[in-house]
């Protein structure tokens, strides 16, 4: 018999509860590491020493030492492009110039630090952690950011986004120093989080009996433009700082533009710059900036400027256990976005025209941006604090929290823009130089959530470009859109996009209350959905089964009845009988409903084969398929088409099933089907360790790591040639998974899930803000914010101001945040034997209420308050819910929290 403590998997859970208990200190960063995480060979699921792991996955998380290597932490505001931060505190992948740019970086820009303590020689430091292996390259690590001159000793970088915190450590250095980064980030403001800035606030605490004198500047070589290079000393209120550009630029040049790296509410006579270096030569600019720096904490302002790269210091003497800040911060200013540079897909002839930047239609140039964040950033920093508290304080559990924060960076890359006219629009992700798949592509935006919840307005603007711009009056939806948008439709429709895109309209109308805006877009909604029933179409004989040729979001069609692109069809048609009610068409309604009844029916008979969910592949000839639903991706036969799922156990299977519960619309397919269905997906897809998977696809996880894969055959019955992505596991996909695992009350299953995806991003690894699939940044991966929307179970219809709040947690207790088009706040939802309390607060805006509906049965009564005042209401029950009626309208406001109490 084997000995089991020569297996690995043993040694290590050993291991885990020595450490545990106490029994074993971890000193490298391999064994604090290993003490950190769960077993990654091991299944977690409602086991102590599962929920033991979960305990120590913490948020905002923590990483150090080599753990910081892969780091790059966005900042930058919605439609503006980014600066990232990166684990050492230096700054990285500078995406500001209407594209994506992995990996660019202006050959000096670095922060410094000069302390001196009284009586004391002064030190000098690079404002970074030490360089990390490897040291190789054709010149060692050359001389860009003079990786030559000292830096701290180490670093502890702690991210919850929008705020990045560093704390540096160097026994030389006679202070403490620590670096906060951000840019505001308000819910519902899209203004508020689309600023142009990335704003850098290092702290410094003297611990010393004496005071100390403390110098930190800013090193930057000018990005804009190429041979004009100026840089220009301006001071404005609260402001001052290097305004950089190129006066040699043609004005319609891509980089044509501005920056400024300034400083903000710097005490009097605390700022000294440098225009440029003095010396252009070798490396005499730098020396000559070491020099001038490292003698006194100052610059020289009055040294000549021959060099682009410009220096803003500040200096001041920090008393005796005091501590002092300074803001940096650099603005933007690029407004020439065309779409043949960012690689968006352009009619013939508009490949250069430029679209712009609705960033830079609110400014001019950069220094009115810093004008502006002189002005502003008092109330816009208390803002973005008050949301990132209400995250904090949530007790949603840490990886559910680092998941959705985390991806809602992704609003803020060169994934998202806003033209000059406003309109968003969104890449799936982003090559490293350019764009990665153009056009609001309707199946892969299918899956997040954080525009609808976060910022609706940004949904509102998708929905009217895809519906009043991009669908032909015969229905059909271009998945994909060009710019300049509404010049040309593109000729190919996805049946998962297509139907995707009337769900997400029936969630939006719902969630704002606005029938006018829903009037508008509902004669091309109406003709998107009844698009399926053209002849050749997806269901020609509207018996409610899509058995037509189907392009979907695996880049390929599906011939004949499948559950991805059924199961959104029959969510379309119960969003579009809702709708198509509201607004008095009950003919329309009652054929929707007809088309969805008979629809549900068959496919619960005929694909659900015991266990999950399957395909019945159905080849077609060419000429019986309707111009547009054959993108060519079915193989070379249609009548025996290659790249199907058929008997797969696929992940997103019931991925309109997510949606409906999203929109509240209910079952789309019987519930005892769909429960066993994501036990089956969990069961076969998800692998606690990927040692032993074979793949031949992209790798986005591997060896040890855990993951959910695309697609399993557990009968055997694999195609020889499925379709091209089924062994990949993409992060959008486990987070769909895992918010409907929520949905139907499967936590732990959700948690580990949600877990291992986290851990795949540690920092080593990969980056812990940059989930990719076909590109960095993918926007799939924002399906992570239903997951607070599923465990919230805060679901708001708008149309009847009415709010169900039926917490997906172990006992009901939770404490969390929401948002509606209207408002933004908190709750808490307490629950005992024989009562159950609910608090309601407003941080920004309003939620109007006449009808709040609570889980539980039996008969109970009811109080309400509204601040101080108490409230006339009437409780009843409506199935396995208690339903509480406000006898008037009541609007949730900041300072009027509402309080509910039921007691039995």
């Amino acid at each position: 018999m084997a000995d089991k403590r020569k297996d690995p998997s043993f040694r290590r859970r050993e291991f885990l509860k020595r450490v545990a208990a106490g029994g074993a200190l971890a000193t490298s960063g391999r064994l604090l590491r290993a003490a950190q995480e769960p077993p990654r060979g091991a299944e977690i699921s409602s086991s102590a020493e599962a929920r033991s792991a979960r305990a120590r996955f913490s948020y905002p998380r923590t990483f150090t030492g080599r753990n910081l290597k892969m780091i790059a932490f966005p900042l930058g505001g919605i439609g503006t492009g980014t600066v990232s931060l990166g684990g050492r505190g230096q700054l990285r992948d500078w995406e500001i110039f209407n594209r994506p740019d992995k990996g660019n970086s202006p050959d000096y820009c670095f922060a410094a630090i000069w302390a001196q303590a009284k009586g004391r020689k002064p030190v000098a430091r690079v404002l970074e952690a030490r360089l990390e292996p490897p040291y190789e390259g054709e010149s060692g690590l050359g001389a860009s950011n003079v990786p030559g001159l000292p830096r701290l000793a180490s670093a502890t970088f702690t991210g919850a986004y929008p705020f990045a915190r560093i704390e540096f450590s160097d026994a030389k250095l006679p202070v403490k120093v620590r670096l906060e980064a951000f840019n505001p980030l308000v819910p519902l403001d899209v203004e508020a989080s689309g600023l142009p800035v990335a704003l850098l606030r290092y702290t410094v605490h003297n611990p010393g009996a004496a005071p100390a004198k403390v110098g930190i500047a800013y090193s930057l070589q000018n990005p804009v433009g190429k041979e004009g290079k100026q840089a220009a000393f301006r001071e404005d209120k609260g402001v001052s700082g290097l305004f950089m550009t190129d006066l040699l630029a043609d004005p319609s040049a891509p980089l044509s533009g501005s920056v400024v790296l300034g400083v903000l509410g710097a005490p009097e006579g605390s700022v000294s710059y440098l225009r440029g270096w003095k010396r252009a030569q070798w490396w005499d600019g730098a020396l000559t900036f070491w020099d001038d720096f490292s003698a006194d904490g100052a610059l020289s302002s009055d040294a000549p400027a021959v060099n682009p790269v410009g220096s803003v210091a500040v200096t001041q003497t920090i008393p005796a256990g005091g501590e002092a800040s300074v803001t940096f911060f650099l603005a933007w200013h690029f407004p020439n976005r065309a779409p043949e540079r960012c690689g968006w897909q352009a009619p013939e002839g508009q490949e250069k025209t430029v679209v712009g930047n609705a960033y830079t239609q609110r400014f001019s140039d950069a220094w009115e941006v810093a004008r502006h964040l002189a002005r502003e950033l008092p109330v816009l920093e208390s803002r973005t604090r008050q949301f990132a508290a209400a995250v904090e304080a949530s007790t949603l559990p840490a990886p559910v929290l680092d998941a959705a924060l985390s991806n809602l960076s992704t609003l803020r890359t060169n994934t998202a823009f806003l033209t000059g006219d406003g309109e968003f629009h969104g890449f799936e992700g982003c090559n490293d130089q350019r764009g990665c798949c153009h056009g609001n592509c309707t199946h892969v935006w299918n899956y997040e959530q954080a525009t609808a919840f976060v910022f609706p307005s940004l949904a509102h603007s998708v929905r009217e470009s895809e519906f009043l711009r991009n669908t032909e009056e015969n229905g059909l939806m271009g998945f994909r859109s060009y710019l300049p948008d509404g010049l040309e439709i593109w000729k190919a429709a996805a049946a998962d996009g297509q139907m995707g895109c009337l769900m997400k309209l029936y969630r939006d109308w719902q969630l704002s209350g606005d029938t006018d805006w829903l009037r508008k877009i509902w004669p091309q909604a109406k003709k998107a959905l009844e698009f399926a029933w053209t002849q050749g179409g997806w269901d020609a004989d509207r018996d409610g089964v899509a058995e037509g040729v189907q392009h979907n979001t695996y880049d390929v069609e599906f011939y004949g009845p499948n559950p991805l692109c059924g199961v959104w069809y029959l969510g379309a048609l119960r969003a579009g009988e809702a709708m198509a009610r509201a607004l008095g068409d009950a003919e329309s309604a009652g054929e929707y409903r007809r088309v969805f009844e008979s629809g549900k029916e068959w496919i619960d008979a005929n694909l659900f084969n015991g266990e999950y969910y399957i395909q019945k592949v159905v080849g077609r000839a060419a000429d019986e398929v309707a111009p547009g639903l054959r993108v060519g991706m079915g193989g070379a036969d249609p009548l025996q088409p290659d790249y199907q799922m058929g008997e797969a156990c696929l992940v997103d299977q019931l991925l309109g099933q997510y949606m409906a519960h999203i929109a509240d619309l209910g079952y789309l397919l019987d519930k005892e089907h769909v429960r066993k269905t994501l036990k089956s997906i969990y069961r076969n897809n998800y692998k606690s360790d990927l040692s032993e998977h074979e793949a031949v696809q992209r790798i986005y996880a591997l060896n040890d790591e855990g993951g959910v894969l695309v697609a399993s055959y557990p009968s055997g019955k694999r195609p020889e040639i499925p379709f091209p992505y089924f062994a990949e596991v993409w992060t959008g996909l486990e987070y769909q998974f895992a918010a409907h695992l929520i949905f139907e009350d499967m936590l732990d299953e959700a948690l580990t899930v949600i877990e291992s995806t986290r851990r795949r991003h540690d920092g080593e690894r990969r980056n812990p803000w940059n989930e990719p699939e076909c590109g960095h940044h993918y926007a799939r991966a924002m399906s992570s914010w239903a997951l607070i929307v599923a465990l919230n179970g805060f679901h708001y219809s708008g149309p009847e101001r009415r709010l169900t709040l039926t917490p997906r947690v172990k006992g009901g207790n939770l404490r969390s945040f929401w948002t509606v088009p209207e408002g933004w706040g908190t709750f808490s939802h307490t629950n005992s034997p024989a009562s159950l309390r609910v608090e309601v607060r407003a941080v920004e805006g309003s939620l109007v209420l006449r009808r709040l509906v609570l889980a539980g049965n039996g008969k109970a009564t009811a109080a309400a308050k509204l601040g101080k005042e108490s409230l006339a209401v009437t409780a009843g029950e409506e199935g396995n819910r208690q339903v509480v009626v406000f006898a008037q309208q009541v609007r949730v406001a900041p300072n009027q929290p509402l309080t509910v109490s039921l007691r039995a």
